[in-house]
């Protein structure tokens, strides 16, 4: 829940915040107001736009304040380049001009700008903004929590709709269970995306996810009504086929690989290509006690699958 931390006697924030102005006296002034006021976690700062760009995808940020007119790399350019990354949409920026230019706050605000502060800045103001906007991100941030608590205990991936990695694990174990019970057959296969950071970096996160949802679609239509597929994280999945051996299993398992490699994802406008590795370990056939040393020989055959090439299926020994 982001690097927040409540003060519960004054009812305060205190966060890791984040000062972009080219000016050395205004960052140095804005630290020593919000470290008096002990509104301050971790204190970053950055002389322009890009660099406070960077400083965001190497550091845990709550808040940003941010300087509109720099050299080269202006505040604008700053909000512009941040809304390209989702993961930044929730931080609030608070923008600091000398100007009570209505038309340039509306464009700052366009480009993503959550308040402004005019300066020279008043020291009281300045400390009532950021306490405002840190005490909303903090709102947020719990929100999120118990919504993915929410999802979490509903059994449901909240982006592909699969299972989520709590409930397969739950089915993994009744099946594994019924298995050695009555001496029936079950396979279990990892599947993992080949170079797929590639493609969040290339394209960004949003298109990432667009793919992900398509390739949760391709596996639900390559599989049995009783077959379970989950989303064990990132772009990892996991497939449960009771009742079938390794060679029924490769089967379901290569359908999926050639679909998935068959299939071009476009995502506004673009063509995204990619391949899936495979690993697949099956019981009786394998000699195990455990879920856990089920799961352990697929991901090992997971992995030769990738070092002997990916996009291939290999069987656990």
């Amino acid at each position: 829940m982001g690097a927040q931390s409540r003060d519960a006697s004054k009812g305060s924030f205190k966060a890791n915040i984040l000062v972009i102005d080219d000016q050395d006296s205004i960052r140095k002034k804005i630290k020593s107001v919000l470290h008096k006021a002990d509104l301050i976690e971790f204190y970053f700062e950055a002389k322009s736009g890009l660099d406070g760009i960077k400083m965001l995808m190497d550091k845990k940020v709550d808040l940003v304040i941010c300087d509109v007119v720099m050299p080269e790399f202006d505040g604008y350019k700053f909000l512009i380049s941040k809304s390209t990354k989702p993961e930044f949409d929730e931080i609030p920026v608070i923008m600091l001009t000398s100007e009570e230019d209505v038309e340039k706050k509306i464009k700052g605000f366009e480009h993503g700008a959550t308040d402004y502060l005019t300066k020279p800045f008043d020291e009281g103001e300045l400390i009532a903004r950021v306490k405002a906007h840190l005490k909303i991100k903090h709102l947020q941030d719990e929100l999120k929590e118990k919504n993915a608590l929410l999802q979490e205990l509903s059994g449901t991936d909240d982006l592909t709709k699969l299972a989520n990695r709590r409930r397969f694990m739950e089915q993994f174990a009744n099946e594994f269970a019924r298995s050695k019970r009555y001496k029936i057959e079950l396979s279990f296969l990892i599947l993992d995306l080949d170079f797929f950071k590639q493609v969040n970096d290339s394209h960004g996160h949003l298109a990432g996810d667009s793919v992900l949802v398509e390739i949760a679609k391709v596996m639900k239509e390559s599989v049995r009504s009783s077959d379970l597929v989950g989303r064990y994280g990132g772009e990892e999945f996991a497939l449960l086929l009771p009742e079938t051996g390794s060679k029924g299993s490769r089967v379901y398992a290569e359908r999926i690989r050639k679909r998935i490699e068959d299939t071009r994802f476009e995502v506004g406008g673009k063509l995204i290509y990619v391949t899936v590795s495979g690993g697949i370990s099956s019981y009786p056939e394998i000699t195990v006690e455990t879920v856990d040393e089920l799961w352990r020989k697929a991901d090992q055959a997971l992995y030769r699958a990738k070092q002997n090439g990916r996009n291939r299926i290999e069987l656990a020994h």
